[in-house]
């Protein structure tokens, strides 16, 4: 098996090592000096032609032919120098891309510069109360003004990543109620400083609240105008699934769960039971769905690179990283023991054996759980598994649904 990127891409390699070489050096550069440096490296990069590849120019990206390849490599090479990539969070994973499919040209030019270069920070408003997975089922709804130029949004949105800190945010409002269940919902965008508009941490089981975390919004008479309406009025649920397919293509990757493994490894042996024929009979079982979701990942990444469709295996791949790696953070907490519910305190601080300053295996392990919905629950993600991969009849409960 020939796993080599060939002569060009290895001369392509040299010459993406020399531009790191010259221009990532943030040295002791802090706070706003290196958020400065940042910026202007990232102008940089897309000058090369290394990030924002798929973004068009007149936006601000670098407006680059699909080449996976030289992705693979810029994505290797950044990685080996620890220089930043793109601006992560959803606006760049999801609002950009979901704008340069389904937006118009005057919400291309309002948001997408400003969003991958991190001026706009975006919330997901898709759950609600009672609106979780079934996502066609949201009760907050919009009414055109009296004039016909704005939404009118009453409503709430709840478990919005990095909410404290958004400053937009792209959502589904019911603006037909009396249309069936997934038609009747409008997909928009919403400036998130303006009166009417409430925003609340959520305190989550791990004890966690703040501006990382997940919040709640609340809509009263919110304002957001009828030009901010991405694709038809009615259509949201059509539109929806275009950045839904983007959330889960950026949840996770083979080369994070191969990390995380390998730090469940060096758990088991710090707590003294990697002699255990037990312990070591669960991390060969997690071994083995580790390398086939990483070798699978090299078939979809071949066939990606000859223009080939790999056929229903794509779309197991979000099921699979999503379960092993919930495995691998149950496993973490039988190594750890009852400890591992205990958050240590104090910044730096030494926990119980195993554990370094806070938990991490515990934010790992409620934040399997949390992955388990994320860009569409694990049962969702069977049964389209099922329906499109392998041809199965629909879900005769999705079929009431509709």
């Amino acid at each position: 098996m020939d796993l080599s990127y060939g002569p060009e891409a290895e001369g392509f390699r040299r010459e993406v090592r020399s531009f790191l070489a010259e221009r990532w050096q943030p040295a002791d550069r802090r706070g706003d000096e290196l958020r400065e440096y940042v910026r202007e490296f990232r102008r940089a990069g897309i000058g090369q032609g290394y990030l924002y590849r798929a973004v068009p120019a007149r936006y601000g990206g670098s407006e680059q032919p699909v080449d996976v390849i030289r992705a693979q490599v810029i994505r290797e090479e950044f990685g080996r120098a620890r220089a930043p990539m793109e601006v992560g969070g959803n606006g760049v994973n999801m609002t950009v891309p979901t704008l340069i499919e389904k937006g118009t040209d005057e919400q291309k030019d309002l948001f997408i510069r400003k969003t991958i270069e991190g001026d706009y920070i975006w919330g997901q408003g898709y759950s609600e109360p009672g609106s979780g997975s079934d996502l066609a089922s949201v009760r907050t709804k919009a009414e055109l003004s009296a004039d016909g130029t704005r939404w009118i949004i009453n409503g709430q949105k709840i478990w919005t990543s990095q909410g404290m800190q958004s400053t937009h945010m792209f959502m589904l409002a019911r603006t037909e109620p009396d249309a069936p269940k997934h038609d009747g919902i409008t997909y928009l965008l919403i400036d998130l400083d303006q009166p009417g508009i409430t925003r609340r941490p959520i305190r989550q089981m791990t004890g966690e609240q703040g501006e990382h975390t997940f919040c709640e919004f609340f809509f009263d008479n919110a304002e957001t105008p009828v030009s901010w309406q991405v694709g038809e009025r009615g259509q949201g649920w059509y539109v929806s699934r275009t950045t839904l397919k983007h959330e889960r293509a950026s949840i996770g990757s083979a080369d994070g769960l191969g990390n995380q493994f390998r730090k469940l490894v060096e758990l088991a042996r710090e707590m003294g039971r990697l002699g255990d024929p037990l312990v070591r009979d669960r991390l060969a079982e997690i071994e083995g769905r580790v390398l086939s979701h990483r070798y699978t990942s090299f078939r979809l990444f071949s066939c990606a690179a000859v223009g080939e469709d790999p056929g229903p295996v794509q779309l197991m791949m979000k099921l699979l990283l999503t379960e092993t790696g919930h495995d691998i953070a149950l496993l973490a907490q039988e190594l750890i023991g009852e400890e591992g519910m205990t958050e240590p305190k104090g910044a730096g601080g030494r926990g119980p054996r195993g554990l370094r300053g806070p938990n991490k295996w515990l934010d790992q392990i409620m934040g399997s759980l949390g992955n388990s919905i994320a860009g569409g629950a694990s049962n969702i993600q069977r049964n389209i598994i099922g329906e499109r991969g392998l041809g199965l009849p629909r879900d005769l409960a999705m079929q009431s649904e509709r």
